[in-house]
């Protein structure tokens, strides 16, 4: 096992020879031996220990154990204690799951402390073997069935090649000495049901069965990673990047067949879930949308527009007499001008007697209108808003200008005729809008 783990570590992760390691150590057999083969090869590394407070004396013997072979190793020990029953009441999650989060929290606060490379695990392959049987259980993508990543961000897990007998094979032989945890013997949990009553049964039906497991597994990941370059050229030759907002053909995407993979395929990464409703949305009238927690997904004629969710904006600004700039939400230059100048989408030219001051920038509603510069007669906003041909998103992110309860400009789109500089203006202020 000692050449395999050096061949891994040659393979495939020679950062780790010069990193400053944080090796997570429970005390059991497979985070021993890890930590083992780390010093074998004298890596930098440190050992570090949660205490679940779970077991009663046993944790805090544990803790103790650690704690002992690092002095043993001569490296660095980091202990943490948690009151995960607590953890549990407030939350309404699983033990198992308070305490993954709160180790790895811990884990990546500690190492961005104290200036750790890495983050290494002792997963072996029965631990993948079981996660892919979980997921598989519940339902999953191919995502689900890759199994544990061995690199994750900070997180490395150079024991994925090695099974569990291995693992306890080598210890014996190096007669290292470890923790046993009672509670991985209960069936009540998910995890320690398939350990100990369904993957005995697949080894016996096939005594190679995790060699192939794995086997299997790489081509999984062989095929997810050619998924993922055809969903980055299909993203490139759809998507319509503007600012944060993306716009697609309806026509282009109903030419993908099967529909609802390729659905999944290229919304996956924004949180969409429910993929029934994502494809529907292609033959959905105008308007229709579906929304992650993160994302909005619209039907705008004939395109689909996505964007992140955004903080709703505050109702109104205010923009005081005198005030010559503002530049929150948007920025507004204000200045009295001698003459009048070019009227540009930027700037605009108004009769300042004309004003009532405080003036107002909002976003439109339901029943606005103004007097369009240039036309004789009075214009709904949301009229002028279908002419202009705007999408949804692009309706909600325009501001309106007004003097009281009237739209002076519908900024960086069209003034109103009733604030225009005519003949009989005395005083004139031009208004600029920087992008």
């Amino acid at each position: 096992m000692r050449a395999k783990f050096e061949n891994q570590l040659k393979e495939q992760f020679p950062f780790l020879w010069d990193a400053t390691l944080l090796v997570a150590c429970s005390g059991g057999v497979d985070s021993m031996v890890l930590a083992h083969l780390c010093a074998g090869y004298k890596l930098n590394m440190a050992l570090a220990h949660c205490n679940f407070n779970l077991r009663g004396s046993d944790s805090d013997e544990d803790s103790a154990f650690v704690a002992k072979k690092a002095k043993h190793y001569g490296v660095p020990f980091y202990g943490i204690s948690f009151d995960t029953k607590s953890m549990v009441e407030k939350t309404g999650d699983s033990v198992q799951m308070v305490a993954r989060d709160l180790r790895y929290s811990w884990f990546n606060e500690l190492a961005n402390k104290e200036g750790f490379d890495f983050v290494l695990t002792a997963h072996h392959a029965d631990d993948d073997l079981e996660t892919f049987i979980i997921n598989l259980a519940r339902g999953t993508g191919i995502e689900g069935l890759k199994g544990i990543p061995a690199i994750n961000d900070k997180v490395v897990r150079p024991l994925l090649a090695f099974s569990r007998d291995e693992i306890v094979t080598y210890a014996k032989k190096r007669k290292l000495s470890w923790r046993e945890d009672s509670s991985n013997q209960e069936t009540k949990y998910l995890r320690n049901k398939i350990r100990h009553k369904v993957i005995p049964e697949l080894k016996n039906l096939n005594a190679n069965f995790l060699t192939n497991f794995l086997k299997t597994q790489n081509h999984l990941r062989a095929t997810s990673l050619l998924l993922e370059s055809t969903r980055l050229q299909l993203q490139t030759s759809l998507f319509e990047t503007s600012d944060d907002t993306i716009k697609m053909s309806v026509d282009k995407l109903l030419r993908l067949v099967p529909l609802k993979p390729y659905m999944h395929l290229l919304f996956h990464e924004f949180g969409f879930t429910e993929w029934d409703n994502v494809a529907d949305l292609l033959t959905a009238m105008s308007g229709k949308e579906v929304r992650s927690a993160t994302h909005r997904l619209l039907k705008d004629r004939q395109h689909l527009i996505l964007s992140p969710l955004r903080p709703k904006e505050q109702a109104i600004f205010y923009i005081q007499e005198g005030q010559k700039a503002i530049t929150h939400p948007i920025t507004l230059r204000i200045q009295n001008v001698h003459e009048l100048g070019k009227s540009t989408t930027n700037a605009l030219y108004v009769d300042k007697e004309k004003l009532k001051y405080p003036l107002l920038l909002r976003k439109w509603k339901n029943g606005d209108y103004f007097y369009p510069f240039g036309m004789g007669g009075k214009k709904k906003v949301s009229k002028f808003f279908k002419d202009e041909k705007m999408d949804v998103f692009t309706k909600e992110s325009q501001w309106l200008l007004c003097s009281g309860d009237a739209i002076v400009w519908i900024v960086g789109k069209r003034a109103d005729n009733r604030f225009k500089v005519t003949d009989k203006t005395k005083h004139i202020q031009k208004i600029e809008w920087k992008e």
